[in-house]
């Protein structure tokens, strides 16, 4: 029998809160009708890995392990094991506290999931987040599983020892020497795009020039910089987190349109004419961000940053068009706006690259091939 694959993924704070403040209702739903109602959101990788693998004949489950209602509810239909109301009590103080230590404000979270996994019995366990999941719960689960598996895309969490983790895969090319020296088994897997976001997502008419769709931190210091004098020299629509900590007077500030996620985030890029692409300063001279894949498979031009390896995942020139600084950057976007025809050809090109190479069922299957080798 093919291996049980446990898939675990913590979402993004803000996208839960707000997905329970629009579907309230949820909140009491029953399990299955929860999660599918999550996962059809199209937030981060929703289900792109499980229907994938499970396609391929490896059963795999998606496990939203900070989705709070989602959890309890499991836990309510599915185990005896109840949490106390002094622990729900401590769960929400410890909430609001963020510089509280994982271990301590994901007591309630490894608690149910210690139960989807007895009841799962999964031979892989699968966790999309290095930082979130404690190694001394690692460890305590190690004798359940034949292997435990992280994947990583951007800074490591200096915090995290990774001793547990069996396999780390990693999009990040140079990450994969930097673990191996550490002792640390690592292999090398680029992202991909979910060929069925164009099925879920009716026909757009590309009504923006030129969009950006991504976050701002200090861990994209150089991207930020970049689109600070992008936003001063064109007009561009932004979208993303990172507004609050923008200078309010800036242009950058004043095309910016606030957070998107899911759904709404694939929507836009298939409204976006060229879609503009900076890598975080982590990733150094490798390209490797989703939204190489995102913007390209939603039929967007991509105007991305040259990088070292650019040439191994498209070519550059005829699927995607690469810059080395912001004049260059100016330069090719006013002139892929005024020849449309040329734009179109290019992004349709990139589209068609993605759709063949670029995807999860093709992803799985390289995916697959590494996990045998390690179990």
């Amino acid at each position: 029998m093919k291996s049980r694959i446990l898939i675990i993924d913590p979402y993004y704070p803000a996208f839960l809160t707000s997905f329970y403040n629009r579907f309230p209702h949820l909140k009491i739903a029953k399990f299955s009708i929860q999660k599918q109602a999550l996962l059809d959101q199209l937030f981060g990788t929703a289900d792109f890995y499980s229907h994938a693998l499970t396609n391929l004949g490896y059963p795999a489950q998606d496990i939203i392990l900070n989705a709070e209602h989602l959890q309890k509810q499991w836990l309510s239909e599915h185990s005896p094991i109840k949490l106390s109301f002094l622990q729900k009590l401590s769960d929400l103080f410890v909430s609001h506290l963020p510089i509280v230590s994982g271990k301590v404000a994901q007591n309630w979270e490894l608690k149910v999931l210690h139960e989807q996994i007895k009841h799962f019995h999964p031979d892989i366990i699968y966790s999309h987040n290095l930082g979130y999941l404690d190694p001394d719960f690692l460890t305590q689960i190690k004798p359940q599983v034949k292997l435990i598996v992280g994947q990583i895309a951007c800074p490591l969490p200096f915090w995290r020892n990774f001793a547990p983790y069996d396999l780390i895969i990693t999009s990040f090319p140079h990450f994969v020497p930097m673990f191996r020296r550490r002792g640390i088994k690592s292999e090398y897997l680029p992202l991909c795009f979910e060929p069925r976001v164009l099925d879920k997502i009716p026909t757009q008419k590309r009504i923006y020039d030129v969009t950006f769709i991504g976050g701002i931190s200090r861990a994209h210091k150089h991207g930020f910089q970049l689109l600070n004098e992008l936003a001063n020299r064109i007009k561009i629509d932004v979208w993303g987190y990172g507004k609050n900590d923008l200078n309010p007077s800036s242009n950058l500030y004043k095309y910016h349109h606030g957070e998107t996620w899911g759904k709404d985030m694939y929507k836009l890029m298939l409204q976006s004419k060229i879609t503009i692409n900076r890598h975080i300063d982590v990733a150094k001279n490798n390209a490797n961000n989703m939204r190489l894949y995102e913007a390209t498979g939603c039929g967007a031009m991509l105007i991305t940053d040259r990088k070292d390896n650019l040439d191994e995942l498209f070519k550059v020139g005829e699927e995607v068009i690469a810059y080395w600084n912001i004049d260059e950057l100016v330069a090719k976007i006013r002139y892929y706006l005024a020849h449309a025809d040329q734009r179109r050809e290019i992004a349709s090109a990139g589209q068609r690259r993605t759709l063949r190479d670029h995807t999860y069922p093709v992803r799985m299957k390289q995916l697959i091939g590494i996990l045998e080798n390690y179990l």
